[in-house]
């Protein structure tokens, strides 16, 4: 799974299942925070002022996965392996 999302503010689900492994790549320089949630919404990171380039990975994230950016930004996101049912 590989999506690029281009958000306003608002929650956006990433994968329903749970992901292995998750990279988020900062395609545009961001004043403001991402935050990536799991499980019921709890929080595992909140990336701040992130610059054009920069890639966050994350591992064995649980449930439905969101990010949730302050304000406009431009991510790619890209998962592997759902950890949902089968």
């Amino acid at each position: 799974m590989i999506a690029n999302y281009t958000t306003s503010g608002s929650k956006t689900l990433v994968s329903q299942g749970g992901l292995r492994k998750l990279i988020v790549q900062v395609n545009a320089a961001l004043t403001g925070t991402i935050t990536i949630a799991h499980q019921g919404g709890t929080t595992i990171a909140t990336i701040t002022n992130p610059t054009v380039g920069l890639k966050f990975e994350y591992w064995d994230l649980l449930g439905a996965v969101t990010v949730n950016p302050s304000t406009t930004c431009d991510i790619t996101c890209s998962g592997d392996g759902s950890r949902g049912p089968k």
